[in-house]
């Protein structure tokens, strides 16, 4: 039992000190200049009250010796209330540089830190780190602190300096009762200050730790408010009159998770709250019956009772809540912490996806991409979704994929451009494995319009261009790839053309269509071909479409892309028949592949699929 104890102990000292010693490596980020000029004004703080203290004390001695008839007294009462004066004016001055101070420090932490979550969640964080729950939750507590929804690193930061006055001015205090009244009293004043500020942070840090554990509960409720609060959500919600349902909802997620805090706040604070309180009370009446008692005794004099009972009321006010600096530094390290814990599995997981060698893709494909006996699972109990495929796909051809939904079409994608790699099996490239290139130069080569590809709230320019690197003088390269999209009457019916913003939501801004959109992203497909891509991949981009302009869309470019290596998704058959080579993907292997013509003569799946599908367009056109 005891050894468990000690454990426990140990184990929450261990925590501590962890915690302190990752705010002082955080401190750094905020810049020597800033840190330097931070930690002055902090230590001059905790010490300028102590001056004080010292100065009145010294003006009330001399100016009872002044009134008792010593003339030089005079000169030293006001040189004590100078001295005092200028304590005060001082602090009064040093308060908002320390809180300008504070927030540069924060601001300048946090950017740091922003920097290294975006890094973890956008470079080193495999796909597969972005889907799993445990992660995502960690990713969540983290983003959440940096959109001020709770304290973040940067505060943690300045109210780790902020905690230097505090402890300062207690050090002073124990000093000064030491050397004005005894060194018994000192230590009974601060062993009792930082007894109940040590058990009033414990606690803060089991009701964080506590905290940590709801954070799932505290998702679905955000969900749910986010559901109430945003567009995405409206039009149906008010179609089919959910409005009763989202405020239950709303209510009772919130309720559940405000239960379980307040159950765990009574828990955690109430008893530890009564107790140090006690210990607080006692403390404080020993020192005091000291002080008494010695100025009863006729040991004091005016300038030590002053110093005496003043200093005694700075470790008395020690056990209370420190708003600057608590709860920031508590729950603003649970922020850094989330932060680290993905940034930890995010190169844990990329490293197990780590390339061999690294080597330059150059310009491949040159002659084909191949995928040998290739079986995926999403989770390692999960069910396999390819099932020892192969496939090739020639160089500087057109392939279409084509099957129902489910059938592993979009894993294929995902594979290719090496969001995942293959369980078992190999992807290889002119015959060397996929996973012996450099990943980012690899995917440098491959312009991908996704199902759900990105829609940015910016300028149709930067939709267009993202991160190929246009001049923002020289529009010609976006025109040229809106041209090879057909998508510049689109911008051109645009107020400010490549200037306008691409949402309603903002002033000057417009909304495109669908089918305007899917024109766009194949632009940004051309501008990354136009800046080295040499493989396109389109994974079903046109499922809004109806068939007619699907196939039209479908034609347009594979026009437009001849000659490049294209792969093409889709679940619809009638779409992709002029594609070079059509593949049947079902049941996570290839079931049927050749050119359409071969494809309908063998009359298997494909030419019966392709029938029906093509008689459902027939009728559809008939019927207009």
């Amino acid at each position: 039992m005891r050894m468990a104890r000690f454990s426990a102990v140990w184990r929450g000292a261990r925590s501590r000190l962890d915690r302190w010693l990752s705010i002082a490596r955080l401190l750094p980020h905020a810049g020597v200049p800033t840190l330097g000029a931070a930690l002055v004004v902090n230590v001059l703080l905790g010490l300028l009250p102590i001056g004080f203290i010292v100065a009145t004390s010294v003006m009330v001695q001399r100016l009872a010796e002044a009134i008792g008839g010593d003339e030089q007294a005079w000169s030293a009462t006001v040189l004590a209330l100078g001295l005092a004066a200028l304590a005060f004016l001082l602090q009064q001055v040093l308060a908002p540089a320390q809180t300008a101070l504070g927030h540069l420090v924060t601001w300048r932490v946090d950017a740091w830190c922003t920097r290294r979550l975006m890094t973890s969640a956008l470079v080193d964080a495999p796909i597969s780190a972005l889907e799993d729950a445990t992660e995502l939750d960690r990713l969540s507590r983290a983003r959440e602190a940096f959109g001020r929804t709770m304290p973040t690193p940067g505060d943690a930061a300045a109210g780790a300096l902020a905690l230097l006055p505090r402890y300062g001015q207690l050090a002073g205090a124990v000093v000064v009762l030491w050397v004005a009244l005894s060194p018994w009293a000192a230590a009974v004043a601060g062993v009792t200050a930082l007894v109940v500020r040590f058990g009033q942070r414990g606690a803060l840090g089991r009701f964080g730790a506590f905290l940590k554990g709801l954070f799932p509960t505290w998702r679905h409720a955000s969900y749910v408010r986010s559901m109430a609060a945003g567009a995405a959500f409206a039009k149906e919600i008010r179609v089919f009159g959910l409005i009763g349902w989202v405020r239950e909802r709303h209510r009772s997620e919130y309720l559940d998770y405000l239960r379980q805090f307040w159950a765990g706040r009574r828990r955690i604070n109430l008893r530890p709250f009564l107790g140090y309180a006690a210990v607080g009370l006692v403390g404080a009446a020993i020192v005091f019956v000291l002080i008494a008692q010695a100025a009863a005794g006729g040991r004091l004099s005016v300038l030590e009772l002053g110093l005496a009972v003043q200093a005694a009321l700075i470790p008395i006010r020690f056990g209370v809540h420190f708003p600057e600096s608590d709860v920031p530094t508590q729950y603003g390290l649970q922020s850094y912490e989330a932060m680290t814990d993905f940034a930890r599995s995010a190169r844990s997981r990329a490293a197990l996806a780590a390339p061999v060698t690294g080597e330059p893709a150059a310009d491949r494909p040159e002659r084909e991409v191949r995928f040998e006996q290739v079986r995926f699972r999403y989770a390692p109990q999960g069910a396999e979704v390819l099932r020892g495929l192969d496939l090739t796909l020639p160089a500087g051809r057109s392939t279409a994929i084509v099957g129902l939904n489910g059938a592993g079409k979009t894993t294929l994608v995902k594979l290719l451009t090496r969001l995942y790699d293959p369980v078992a099996g190999r992807i290889t490239v002119d015959g060397r494995d996929l996973r012996e290139y450099d990943v980012t130069q690899w995917q440098s080569r491959i312009a991908v319009v996704f199902q759900d590809f990105v829609r940015l709230e910016l300028s149709a320019a930067e939709n267009v261009d993202l991160a190929a690197g246009a001049d923002p003088d020289d529009e010609s390269p976006l025109w040229a790839a809106l041209d090879r999209a057909g998508a510049r009457e689109v911008v051109e019916g645009l107020d400010a053309g490549l200037r306008t913003t691409l949402s309603s939501r903002y002033a000057g801004g417009q909304d495109l269509s669908g089918g305007q959109w899917q024109r766009v992203a194949l632009a940004r497909a051309m501008r990354k071909v136009a800046a080295g891509a040499s493989m396109i991949v389109l994974d079903e981009p046109t499922s809004q479409l109806d068939v007619r302009a699907e196939v039209d869309f479908f034609d347009r470019f594979l026009e437009i892309s001849r000659g490049l290596t294209t792969v093409v998704i889709s679940h619809r058959f009638s779409t992709v028949r002029r594609a070079d080579h059509i593949v049947v993907v079902a049941d996570g292997v290839v079931q049927e592949q050749g050119t359409h013509d071969e494809l309908v003569a063998a009359g298997g799946g494909y030419a019966t699929l392709f029938r029906l599908q093509a008689d459902r367009f027939a009728d559809a056109e008939a019927g207009r």
